[in-house]
């Protein structure tokens, strides 16, 4: 039989990349660690990790164990939480979520759930979706708010649980510039027009997407500030530092005096879902609250219909 600690112990080793950090983390010393993966491997009679100079990296028996360990853990908490909605009769749900889809999309589909379901604890963790979807994977919340561009989901290291994604909308990047600029009248616009602009951008990753949509176009952006904050990049804008790209969700509350101008196809979006382990059909409010979300969706979509398109 395989140890769980052992498995814990392995799951700690994949995510922080070497023993020490696994055993600070664990609060055990680097030997114990060793000495756990070291029986781990003897049980199996397979080598989980391989050691280096640069660290610890798993071997694809090592990747099937990750996954393993993760799907024990989230089977763990799903029966401890079923186990405390027999004692207490409250459902507690954990939710993730990145920053402008809490602020944008979230606060409805959370106030539809609780005047529903009053009984319902419910737990916010904001995270970048790199982040909240190794939590979702590990069954340390229920399900995350998240998005990706062109590439796969960011579930990071390790194989993990396989994560059911349930679109919820399309969320394109509008340019968003001063009222007076020379652009701000058109109704759409072509990347290749904006090669002699300056840019200050509000998310690493929207820098990352500009970069390749740009060198299609033909021409290397001058990026002039980058933020975490999609509203101070469009404050930076207003104070006539360049020209940004912007999410649709992240262009409300207005700045007075800024344009937001649609890009033309082939144009950058973001692919916002609800990340859960399966389907979660187990939980009796994970569909409630998707539902909320597209809802939340719909009527957002009715004040702006250009800027948000829902998908199923």
């Amino acid at each position: 039989m395989i140890d769980v600690q052992r498995l814990r112990v392995l799951r700690a080793v994949a995510d922080h990349g070497s023993f020490s950090r696994a055993a600070a983390a664990l609060r055990l010393t680097p030997s114990a660690v060793s000495q756990h993966v070291a029986a781990l491997e003897r049980s199996l009679g397979a080598q989980v990790v391989t050691r280096s100079t640069r660290g610890v990296t798993l071997t694809r028996a090592g990747q099937i164990m990750v996954g393993a360990a993760e799907s024990v853990a989230a089977e763990l908490e799903q029966a401890k939480q079923k186990v405390e909605r027999l004692s207490t009769g409250c459902v507690q749900l954990t939710v993730a979520t990145f920053t402008s889809g809490g602020r944008h999309l979230l606060p409805g589909a959370l106030h539809r759930l609780m005047t529903t379901s009053p009984n319902t604890r419910l737990h916010v963790r904001e995270g970048e979706p790199e982040n909240t979807l190794p939590l979702v994977r590990q069954g340390a919340v229920d399900l995350a708010l998240a998005y990706h561009f062109d590439g796969p989901l960011p579930v990071g290291p390790g194989t993990g649980s396989s994560l059911h994604w349930t679109p919820i909308l399309e969320d394109p990047l509008h340019v968003v510039m001063p009222e007076g600029h020379r652009l701000a009248g058109r109704r759409s616009l072509a990347i290749a027009e904006l090669a002699a602009e300056p840019w200050v951008l509000g998310c690493l990753k929207t820098e990352a997407y500009l970069r390749r949509y740009a060198e299609r176009a033909g021409f290397e952006p001058e990026v002039r500030g980058t933020t975490t904050d999609y509203f101070f990049a469009r404050s930076l804008v207003a104070a006539g530092m360049g020209i940004s790209l912007i999410p649709s969700i992240a262009l409300v509350p207005a700045v007075p005096g800024l344009h937001s101008v649609p890009i033309e196809p082939p144009a950058p979006a973001r692919h916002i879902g609800v990340a859960t382990i399966g389907r979660r059909s187990d939980h009796p409010h994970v569909a409630t609250f998707i539902e909320a979300l597209r809802e939340q969706v719909m009527h957002q979509q009715g004040t702006d219909e250009s800027r948000r398109r829902p998908v199923t």
